[in-house]
């Protein structure tokens, strides 16, 4: 396709009073050869809109560098079609951070015309990835649980076909054992209405049901997977969509607790679960002769939030064990009712249940580590109260009811601590673990058939959510979206709204991938990686560090992509030592040519230059929020945007540094327990590619603190001033670079 660039300045903003506009139009037409510039006081007006579509129609320009305000703003306005279009951000990160009317702001808005101009020249339009197969937009829900019946039914609800897959007989889950259930306004109790919606579904036509069945293995990727069902011997295939896992939960273990707790030692000390069941089957009993309960203790938190063995709490607890208290009164108001609790948490309206189980008489008792001592059928709990101060004893206790906690059903091998294969590694063969006979195996619920393993990677503590801050229901598996108790635990309020969200995710993902578009975070994005295999030496760094398993491999380790799993982070095109993999707008040449565009003063002229590599998902947005905030930082600098920072290739800072550049800083997102890189790992890897740049430092005999790496937040924009002008001074320290001139 001929080309033709056009450079549009935006003067409004106060980018006009800020900068010289003809100067600027000078470096477009003259340093960057651009046949047609034109500047306008409002740029994103209807007006500016049609001076370019003017320009696009009558004088055939097709490659559009608009430099105006963030890529992050009036991005709908400025979308032509048939046109490539390269944003230059003269405004938050020039004019609204910079002196006005300044040489060093000047040349700044002039570099970022190059630059822009240099990328935009090596741009293609991208081209949507169809596949060879017939697309489906059919949805898989693995589990037949209140998630899973929900979102199956409020996808079909959308007009989507459904699989639904439950391993067991009959549908409804863990709900199934609930006699009842508290509803909104919290106050009192109501039969579970779990066979209406039960019902529901099996009278949908727009769902298919397989219970007593298995998913066999699962193969391709969103809009294009093979899925194999087992049932009563025989296979049913199927071509989907998405999937929406909703596999719920088990109950922790109380075997696995220390003796001080009683469980094992005497019928009467039961779990939450095991409560349940009884009042679902008829009166509340002692188990060890049948007799009414008179006198009970529940005791809160056993073994949970306690790092030996569950961490985390499990948020429903104290619910259900207020209900379960209630029950006890209501069939017998005579009852001693004891709660024995760490923290009681009832946050929002579930804080009026509380009030009415205080009313019904129910006993409070707050204490951290209580001993349960078993003497005959009887038992006593021992608790320091931690209001009044003193030890006491709740003796003569019929029944001892513990809360355990939710274990996901991803949660792998033995318990959750077992841990999970890292993504490469091969993992146990399944008779060295130790397995109850009602666990359920992590490697044995969807069996994908990924080089990257056969599950969803488990998280902390076997959770598979994916990006919990951003993007709840995203797993690590393009396509593949957690619901329910198996993301996160959670009650029927929850778990609701849970099943909803990841159907509409599913549905998000279907309609994006068959027009050729990525889903979150670069949701919409047409590009796609492509592999220029001659020069391939199988080192499968792409394969092994790509955080969404979009890349599968042939028997000779040469890679298969599998382009609608891929979310365009770019991770591989930095991991690629032979740079084989680039993006029609985006790749490794696109980025040194900006690099190269930059302008380097003499060493004479005191005006050191620093190139920030920064991630689009935090470090750009939070410059930009300098500029909204009107701080100022140091004018050195020249930013250039990547997908990810996992993107980074080392060969940009060797480039970077031979042209005379004096430094590097990095800007990627935080990653870590308290925040998450958005493409899940690029900022890690970004950060241990950095430590092998030692070795080109030393090659070009350059400092070593002339590249620097930062992880920030997107809240972290107020420590951004200060850390470049802090690089900055740094780098005054060590001197100009010596390769300044060549």
């Amino acid at each position: 396709m001929e080309t033709k660039l056009a450079v549009y300045i935006c003067t409004g903003c106060g980018i006009g009073e800020a900068l010289d506009i003809e100067a600027l139009s000078k470096v477009a037409t003259k340093d960057c050869k651009a046949p047609i510039c034109r500047n306008h006081p409002n740029l994103c007006s209807q007006d500016g809109v049609q001076l370019i579509k003017n320009d696009i129609a009558n004088e055939g320009a097709n490659v559009l560098v608009i430099a105006a305000c963030s890529p992050r703003v009036m991005y709908d306005v400025f979308a032509f079609d048939d046109c490539v279009v390269e944003r230059t951000n003269i405004r938050e990160q020039v004019v609204w951070c910079q002196k006005p009317n300044d040489e060093d702001t000047q040349m700044m808005a002039e570099d970022y015309v190059r630059m822009g101009a240099a990328k935009a020249k090596k741009t293609e339009l991208p081209e949507p990835y169809k596949p060879e197969q017939e697309m489906s937009k059919d949805i898989l829900v693995v589990g037949g649980g209140l998630a899973g019946l929900t979102a199956a039914l409020e996808a079909s609800k959308a007009g989507y076909q459904v699989v639904l897959v439950e391993k067991e007989a009959e549908l409804g889950g863990f709900q199934k054992k609930v006699a009842q259930k508290v509803t909104f306004p919290y106050k009192e109790l109501t039969a579970n209405d779990l066979n209406q919606l039960v019902q529901a579904v099996e009278s949908d036509s727009g769902i298919k049901v397989y219970t007593g069945a298995k998913v066999e293995k699962i193969s391709g990727g969103p809009c294009v997977f093979d899925v194999s069902i087992k049932q009563n011997g025989s296979t049913a295939e199927h071509h989907m969509g998405a999937i929406v896992l909703a596999a719920g939960w088990q109950p922790y273990d109380p075997a696995n607790l220390d003796g001080k707790l009683g469980y094992g030692a005497s019928p009467n000390v039961i779990t939450n679960v095991q409560f349940e069941e009884m009042f679902t089957s008829g009166a509340v009993v002692r188990p060890s002769d049948q007799t009414p309960v008179k006198n009970a203790a529940f005791l809160q938190c056993a073994g949970q939030r306690d790092p030996e063995y569950l961490p985390y709490c499990s948020s429903v607890c104290c619910f259900t064990a207020l209900k379960q208290a209630i029950q006890i009164k209501q069939q017998d108001p005579d009852a001693n009712v004891f709660v024995v609790y760490k923290e009681m948490r009832t946050p929002g309206q579930g804080e009026d249940f509380y009030r009415k189980a205080q009313q019904e008489g129910i006993v409070f008792v707050r204490c951290q580590s209580p001993e349960v001592m078993v003497q005959g059928s009887k038992l006593t709990v021992e608790a320091d109260d931690e209001l009044s101060g003193e030890k006491i004893l709740l003796a003569d206790l019929d029944l001892v009811v513990l809360a355990t906690g939710m274990v996901p059903a991803t949660a792998f091998g033995e318990d959750f601590k077992a841990v999970q294969p890292k993504e490469g590694e091969e993992k146990e063969k399944e008779d060295e673990i130790k397995v109850p006979a009602d666990a359920i195996l992590v490697s044995d619920i969807l069996n994908l058939e990924y080089r990257q393993g056969p599950e969803l990677p488990g998280l902390r503590y076997g959770f598979p959510d994916s990006h919990y801050i951003c993007f709840p229901y995203e797993s690590r598996r393009t396509g593949i979206y957690a619901a329910g108790c198996v993301r996160r635990p959670m009650g029927v309020a929850g778990a609701l709204e849970d099943a909803a969200g990841a159907a509409m995710k599913a549905i998000q993902c279907v309609e994006l991938t068959t027009r050729g578009a990525s889903v979150h975070p670069r949701a919409g994005d047409l590009s796609y990686p492509e592999f220029f295999m001659q020069r391939c030496t199988q080192c499968k760094r792409c394969t092994e560090e790509c955080p969404f398993g979009a890349i599968n491999e042939d028997e000779k380790a040469n890679p298969l992509p599998q382009p609608t799993r891929c979310r365009r982070c770019s991770v591989c095109m930095g991991a690629c030592p032979e740079r084989i993999i680039s993006f029609k707008n985006y790749s490794i040449a696109m980025i040194g040519d900006m690099i190269k565009a930059i302008e380097v003063p003499e060493e004479d002229e005191e005006k050191p230059r620093i190139v920030i590599l920064a991630c689009e998902n935090d470090a750009y947005p939070a410059l930009d929020m300098v500029g909204l905030r009107r701080m100022t930082y140091n004018a050195w600098v020249r930013v250039i945007p990547l997908r990810c920072l996992g993107s980074l290739n080392l060969v940009w800072i060797a480039d970077t540094l031979s042209k005379g550049i004096d430094g590097v800083f990095l800007l990627g997102c935080r990653h870590g327990d308290e925040y998450q890189c958005h493409f899940i790992k690029g900022s890690e890897l970004s950060e241990i590619r950095l430590s092998k740049v030692k070795e080109t430092l030393d090659r070009l005999v350059l400092e070593s603190d002339r590249v620097r790496f930062e992880m920030l937040s997107i809240a972290d924009c107020d420590r951004l001033p200060a850390l470049l002008d802090e690089f900055a001074a740094r780098l005054v320290e060590i001197g100009p670079n010596p390769y300044k001139g060549y």
